[in-house]
């Protein structure tokens, strides 16, 4: 009964030493880790696209067209639509999006009526798309519109 009992620890002994030596051939040895890519910046950004924004519901759906001027730091981002109508943005650059915002102009979706225009845009497949809401100005109920953005770079 000990020798069995002997020979039963030698086994268990071996085992855990067998595991051990196991586990540390099954380790991967890393170089030092790579460092992250450089972040994000407006000079990503800089440049004119070609831009539509479209309502993502309603029964408006018409696009309306503009050309986005962007340009490496937070001043000189117009926003200028065929008609001559020029919107200043105000932009703010969080993660790998560039976080906009108008002053209020004559709207190009409904005459006689001003709106002012907030949203978020990222880069993406050499693209820039996002999203924003438009706000109408005294336009009671139906003062938001939802609206889808996409723009190509101009060469």
């Amino acid at each position: 009964m000990q020798c069995r009992m002997i020979a039963f620890t030698a086994v268990l002994c071996i085992s855990a030493c067998a595991k051990h030596d196991q586990a540390s051939q099954d380790t991967v040895k890393l170089g030092p880790a790579a460092a992250p890519p450089p972040g994000l910046t407006l000079a990503d950004f800089a440049g004119k696209w070609q831009m539509i924004s479209t309502p993502v519901s309603g029964p408006d759906t018409t696009a309306v067209k503009y050309t986005l001027t962007a340009t490496a730091d937070t001043s000189g981002w117009v926003i200028d639509f065929p008609s001559g109508v020029k919107a200043p943005l105000q932009v703010t650059l969080s993660g790998d999006s560039v976080i906009v915002k108008t002053g209020e102009f004559a709207s190009q979706r409904r005459k006689n009526v001003k709106v002012w225009n907030d949203g978020a845009m990222r880069l993406e497949g050499g693209k820039i798309v996002g999203s924003g809401t438009a706000h109408y100005i005294g336009a009671g109920a139906d003062s938001l519109l939802k609206q889808r953005v996409e723009g190509t770079k101009m060469p």
